[in-house]
């Protein structure tokens, strides 16, 4: 195992102002994450900071952690959030500013993903991974069926290609996509398919605009292409399960997080970036799982010790010389330099298209949105308002709703939380 860098990471100072004995962090469970806490045991080896980890499903954790920190429960030293939460967080004073030494080299770091994590340029959650989205296909199926797919590829195209490689006899389904609801589970997708036939969340005043044309053609397209030519239960499928169905070889298409690429352990897959019906605007979204400090935290400048090794250059190092991963399974998405790296290039045959895509996520406001955000709106009350309309998505998804009751509901849900809020 490699040694960790002490001048690096200015250990020498944990005899000083940094003295937490342990140090509790809530993480998503997500591969990389859980990869983390086999590469953080030489952390602790050297530091003797022993670190406690809490491995929570993505909803649960945003549940959990969104609860704790906002009434100051001091449960966690270290959280998991991303960039719907940390900018209104850090401007809120729930979490602690992040200015790490001139080593950490903040400026290494994918602007939009510095951005994104930021509020009036102090960054509040340094990034562990980011990610956008795009189109994961089996290539030897779509060859063998005389189709393809193409970079920003129509969505009437991707139906057709999920059509010809669907053969459920043999337990290949077209299109894996997520159905599980969570507002940053399945509605991180429907709202790029969304945003792809020229919806929003809200208008100018924000007022939600579920009831939108737009919306009724996104969803009813939604449901078809996944309910046609997905497999069972997609309302029960997230990040986590589709991966399993399509390393299993049960997927012939999937769009979803850059980051799964990493993870993908059968041959022949080929990438594309993601479909639209006609706005490309939207259509990839943007996001960092990243890693802040509760404010108030006895333990907080050693909690900023550890992510600021975490987050660093050394710690990509670590896992790519780390006897159980290697360079195939280090972070991506939130550093330059890791693209720089031959070692990397070589085993990273999706790298191109990951940054491709990064790079073209449009998260800024524009006349469409009135918003910053891409699969969420930055707004505090999202989180309530995304988490009721993604109920409402499953049920229309599952059949137990049509499209129009679920989109009727969804947006009487929506309304009454952002009237009750004082937009309008």
């Amino acid at each position: 195992m490699k040694k960790l860098s002490v001048s690096a990471l200015a250990l020498t100072a944990f005899a000083g102002f940094a003295s937490a004995d342990e140090l509790t962090i809530a993480i998503v469970n997500n591969g990389h994450m859980i990869n983390m806490q086999t590469v953080a045991e030489a952390y602790t080896a050297e530091t003797g900071v022993k670190l406690n980890w809490v491995s929570l499903e993505e909803g649960v954790l945003r549940e959990q952690v969104t609860s704790d920190t906002a009434t100051g429960g001091g449960q966690y030293d270290v959280i998991n959030i991303g960039m719907q939460e940390a900018p209104i967080w850090g401007a809120a004073g729930w979490i602690e500013p992040l200015n790490f030494g001139a080593d950490y080299d903040a400026d290494d770091i994918l602007p939009a993903i510095r951005a994104g994590l930021s509020h009036e340029g102090t960054m509040y959650a340094a990034p562990f991974y980011g990610e956008s989205s795009m189109v994961m296909y089996r290539k030897d199926l779509m060859d063998a069926a005389g189709v393809s797919i193409a970079d920003n590829d129509s969505w009437d195209n991707v139906k057709a290609a999920a059509a010809a490689i669907h053969n459920p006899d043999a337990g290949v389904y077209g299109v894996c996509l997520r159905g599980k609801p969570g507002w940053g589970d399945n509605m991180a997708l429907i709202t790029t398919v969304v945003n792809s036939f020229g919806g929003a969340w809200f208008d100018k005043d924000f007022r939600p605009a579920l009831d939108s044309d737009e919306w009724k053609a996104a969803i009813n397209f939604y449901v078809d292409l996944l309910g046609t030519y997905g497999p069972p239960g997609s309302e029960g499928n997230s990040f986590n399960e589709i991966l399993a169905l399509y390393n299993e070889g049960k997927c012939g298409m999937w769009i979803d997080a850059t980051i799964a690429a990493s993870f993908l352990e059968v041959d022949g897959v080929a990438y594309a970036q993601s479909p639209n019906a006609g706005n490309p605007v939207g259509a990839n979204w943007l996001w960092a799982w990243a890693m802040a400090v509760p404010a108030g935290s006895p333990n907080a400048d050693a909690a900023k010790d550890f992510i600021e090794w975490a987050t660093s250059k050394e710690y990509v190092q670590a896992v790519a010389n780390h006897p159980d991963f290697g360079w195939g399974s280090v972070p991506t998405g939130q550093r330059a330099s890791t693209y720089a790296f031959p070692e990397f290039q070589a085993v990273a045959g999706f790298a191109a298209a990951e940054m491709a895509a990064i790079e073209s996520a449009a998260p800024e406001a524009t006349d469409l949105k009135p918003y910053v955000g891409v699969q969420f709106a930055a707004i505090p009350e999202f989180p309530e308002v995304g988490s009721a309309v993604a109920q409402e998505m499953a049920a229309a998804l599952s059949g137990a709703k049509s499209v129009d009751d679920a989109l009727a509901d969804a947006q009487a849900a929506a309304d009454a939380i952002m009237s009750e809020a004082g937009y309008y």
